[in-house]
């Protein structure tokens, strides 16, 4: 299954932006799908509800941390590398929604943006685009690490 279907299927359950990237891809991270939800959970809506950093942006940026963050800290070469494709991503979803903050992606919303979570209804799917963007959160994961 395609990692970004994946990440749409675990928002769609319920899970938060973070934790629905980052648990996508438990096959290749060595995290459990338990352990890979629990270490995003701080990450939604925006970093805890405060509408700041998109937590499927967040979520991107744990899988790779997990996949290969595993360098010395001393290793201004490899660390170099690995915030650039940080910043790879963040540039390639800012190219596609123009932001990455929560709180500038939601302003179409019709109510005023809720610190705290929201239950899953229809409704919420219909007027939140949250589910595009942790598709594309973790297409960009795919593709960046050639797991297409």
């Amino acid at each position: 299954m395609e990692y970004s279907k994946k990440a749409r299927e675990l928002f769609k359950s319920g899970y938060n932006c973070a934790q629905s990237v980052l648990g996508a891809f438990s096959d290749i991270t060595g995290l459990s799908l338990q352990k890979s939800v629990a270490l995003a959970s701080s990450f939604g809506g925006g970093m805890g509800g405060q509408r700041d950093y998109c937590g499927a942006v967040t979520g991107a940026f744990l899988v790779v941390g997990a996949i290969l963050g595993d360098y010395s800290p001393l290793d201004n070469e490899a660390k170099t590398k690995h915030y650039q494709l940080i910043r790879q991503i963040a540039d390639k979803f800012k190219a596609e929604f123009s932001s990455c903050i929560c709180r500038e992606l939601l302003t179409n919303l019709p109510k005023k943006l809720e610190s705290n979570p929201l239950p899953r209804t229809e409704e919420y799917y219909k007027v939140r685009p949250c589910v595009l963007f942790v598709e594309y959160a973790a297409s960009i994961v795919e593709e960046l690490l050639n797991l297409q």
